[in-house]
């Protein structure tokens, strides 16, 4: 495998859900081997790569990806789909595949977590395995299916018994997402999927931590699909207000809300809630302001609020002080399911844009919120675009931008209520009132989120990059 070509790499990549660096001019410049996954001489032999990408725009910067590659004697067309190009290996032909789309690869991972099982460690392949003691037994006969939905990593199921998500691009050190998912489920936060294991291997001196095996909660409902769900109904009618269409998202919103409030409960358990001084909210004022500096070559449209978030910024950098703690960092609709025991929230690893460093390190439970409150105006906007090419009149495609935006502002109004009551039952007034300094913080967190969501949409898809744009708007209009 260390033949491979970086070319072959470089193609592959940029036909990925998960490379974050399309639209941007980069080379694969080094290709490690981190371990070997093998049933007895029989194909497939999977090799589990680390990949240097470094890229050579103004931006500039390295990051690492995982990517497993099975390989064949012969052409498979089972996986013609995840195929990654042709080698020669000790003097054969070798065909590469994505190793996650491909069931008798994933099989070998689910036997290294049936290893562990007694122990709760298995070292397999160079691989090292571990289990969670009160995680349920796996059957070696479980079958994988690679998930469609995932974006920065890749997910696939073992049946209906749990769910792996291979993390793409990572760093040495611990991660985020299993160290979180760790703590609450020995915590017994009835609001995650349950950890039952991950993959790890010690590099250079760091742990580096691959994989993650988690309950699957098979019944459950995308949120953010429940949301637009929910949006076209309220739209489908535009001349009945959202309540009188059935089209009303509050009692969900409130709902979610006071789950989020729960879990940043039980991360404190774990990771006290530190108070930090004015030197912390300067900090993060710089932090805020520095992204979208970066952001106005990227998405020039953002100049015309670009004074008023940088005033908004200013305003965060004078408060005399901010409480953090360990959060999710990257919540939003989409890091949600519906069960029929109520609301689960996934993905604990952190924004993708941001720094490995800085995913794990304390932040305000704002920022959270904040990403909630985006995702709530974010359903309304990507229904909109998707009946942008209906033939309607005007003033029916006015009134459904006002049904939007009152569907906005009811789930908007009841996550906040439903957060703010659950966090302190008692102050009647925290719940329908945020204080000015607080309301300006959370203001900030909200542009934030919208102008890395503006940078995502110009390179991945420019049609939409108008959603966040209108958040920039409302929030420098204030």
């Amino acid at each position: 495998m260390n033949l491979i070509d970086h070319s072959l790499l470089e193609g592959y990549l940029v036909r990925t859900r998960w490379f974050g660096g399309k639209g941007r001019p980069f080379h694969v410049t080094a290709v490690r081997q981190l371990g070997e996954l093998t049933d007895a001489g029989r194909d497939p032999a999977v090799r589990v790569l680390l990949i240097t990408v470094e890229y050579a725009d103004d931006e500039g910067g390295t990051e690492l990806y995982q990517v497993p590659l099975s390989a064949y004697d012969e052409f498979d067309d089972r996986h013609s789909h995840a195929y990654v190009g042709a080698i020669e290996f000790e003097g054969r032909e070798r065909h590469l595949y994505d190793a996650v789309h491909d069931r008798d690869a994933m099989a070998l991972w689910l036997r290294g977590f049936i290893a562990a099982e007694p122990s709760g460690r298995a070292d397999v392949g160079g691989l090292r395995f571990r289990r969670v003691a009160a995680s349920p037994a796996l059957d070696s006969e479980l079958r994988s299916s690679p998930l469609t939905g995932e974006q920065s990593n890749s997910s696939l199921r073992f049946d209906d018994t749990a769910i792996m998500k291979l993390f793409r691009k990572v760093n040495p050190g611990l991660n985020a997402d299993i160290e979180i998912h760790d703590v609450l489920t020995n915590a017994g936060s009835e609001h995650i999927a349950e950890l039952y294991g991950w993959i790890e291997l010690d590099l250079d001196g760091e742990v580096l931590q691959l994989a993650m095996l988690q309950e699957l909660l098979g019944t459950a409902a995308d949120g953010f699909e429940l949301a637009t769900a929910s949006v076209r109904t309220a739209l489908a009618d535009p001349e009945l207000t959202v309540a009188e269409s059935g089209g009303d998202f509050g009692g969900e919103a409130a709902r979610l809300g006071e789950a989020l409030a729960e879990v940043h409960a039980a991360l404190r358990e774990r990771f006290p809630l530190e108070r930090r001084g004015p030197d912390a909210t300067a900090q993060l004022a710089r932090t805020m302001t520095e992204r979208l500096e970066r952001a106005l070559p990227i998405v020039p449209e953002i100049e015309p609020y670009a004074d008023r978030l940088r005033a908004l910024y200013d305003s965060v950098a004078r408060l005399d002080g901010l409480d953090v703690q360990r959060v999710h960092g990257d919540l939003h609709l989409g890091q949600t399911l519906r069960t029929s025991h109520g609301w689960r929230i996934v993905d604990f690893e952190g924004e993708p844009g941001r720094p490995f460093a800085e995913r794990a390190l304390p932040d305000s439970p704002w920022r959270d919120v904040a990403g909630m409150l985006r995702s709530f105006s974010y359903a309304p906007g990507v229904v909109e675009m998707s009946l942008a090419g209906r033939p309607t009149e005007d003033e029916e495609q006015e009134l459904r931008g006002e049904r939007a935006k009152e569907w906005s502002a009811i789930a908007r109004e009841h996550f906040l209520h439903g957060y703010a009551t659950a966090c302190d039952p008692d102050d009647a007034k925290a719940a329908t009132e945020l204080s000015p300094p607080l309301q300006a913080l959370l203001d900030a967190y909200e542009a934030d989120k919208a102008v890395y969501e503006a940078i995502y949409e110009k390179r991945n898809r420019p049609s939409w990059v108008r959603i966040p744009l209108d958040a920039l708007e409302r929030i420098a209009a204030r």
